[in-house]
């Protein structure tokens, strides 16, 4: 099925291609790339809008996750009806947000496919919560989450197809 990637901002540089390039291969590693996916690119504006809207905080975030399929457990794949319904839903990347996160010799385009993949775990019924919410269910440290674990074996097969090395997202929440 189809990966949608727009880019509705101008605040920072984006080739789509590069990026389409490691959702593709963060499709297939996590074998979804049979539903429609979209991936929308806004800046810092736009994204803080909409994080307010969705959300009630009036700050920049890095990604936003919509599902198409909601009440997904984690690392459930959807049951589709009909084939309208191979749909994962969308992601919003705050690329100018992430532009400015970067550290030093980061690449770009890592940094888009590590918030994108965390994204798309969101859309997959994988979710994250407060350390307090953590420590309470047993799943502290970090790395005992399942949303972190999955992120992490995404991330190590991606690296190791493109020869980098990629870190979850969810490791620097706490």
């Amino acid at each position: 099925m189809s990966l949608v990637v727009r880019n509705l901002q101008r605040a920072v540089p984006l080739r789509r291609a590069p990026l389409r390039r490691r959702l593709e291969a963060v499709r297939k590693i996590l074998g979804v790339q049979t539903f429609d996916l979209g991936v929308v690119c806004v800046d810092s504006r736009s994204i803080q809008r909409i994080n307010r809207v969705y959300r009630g905080k009036n700050a920049p975030t890095d990604v936003l996750s919509f599902p198409f399929h909601e009440n997904l457990k984690a690392g459930e794949f959807p049951q589709p009806d009909s084939p309208d319904d191979y749909n994962l839903g969308d992601i919003f990347l705050g690329v100018e947000y992430i532009f400015q996160q970067c550290k030093d010799k980061e690449d770009y385009y890592d940094a888009l496919a590590v918030t994108a993949t965390h994204g798309l775990c969101h859309l997959l019924g994988f979710t994250h919560s407060t350390e307090a919410e953590w420590r309470k269910v047993g799943a502290w440290p970090p790395s005992l989450c399942k949303m972190y674990q999955k992120e992490e074996q995404v991330l190590q097969e991606l690296s190791r197809r493109m020869g980098t090395q990629l870190q979850p997202l969810s490791r620097d929440l706490f």
